[in-house]
């Protein structure tokens, strides 16, 4: 069975305070949802490429999300795909080896650290 898809932008804008694994090709996060079961959200920027690459991209996570979450997702937790740049040109098997590892950290609770943004120097 296919984990349901998030839909509503405040369940994206909720998973960005979760956790955060970053890979070559995306970034995985990862966050509780109050027992709603294992979700997916899959998102592209415009910086990716033009349409068709992006469509290419998404379709690609959604078999990965659709064949590494009902064994490996973490239980009653939103999962999101954000592309990146290098994900559309990787190769399928290796992108499938790094959600496998990033949903393994996720799992022990080991995000990437917290982004913040430099202070202008003045």
């Amino acid at each position: 069975m296919k984990p349901p898809v998030i839909r509503k932008r405040a369940d994206f804008l909720a998973a960005n305070r979760g956790l955060r694994i970053a890979r070559p090709g995306f970034v995985l996060l990862a966050r509780p949802n109050g027992g709603l079961g294992k979700r997916y959200g899959i998102t592209v920027t415009k910086k990716v490429g033009n349409a068709v690459v992006r469509n290419r991209m998404k379709r690609r996570f959604r078999e990965l999300l659709w064949d590494a979450l009902p064994d490996e997702g973490l239980p009653d937790h939103d999962h999101i795909l954000i592309g990146r740049d290098g994900g559309i040109e990787r190769d399928f098997a290796q992108l499938r080896t790094e959600l496998s590892a990033a949903l393994a950290r996720a799992a022990q609770g080991k995000g990437d650290k917290p982004f913040r943004p430099r202070k202008p120097r003045k």
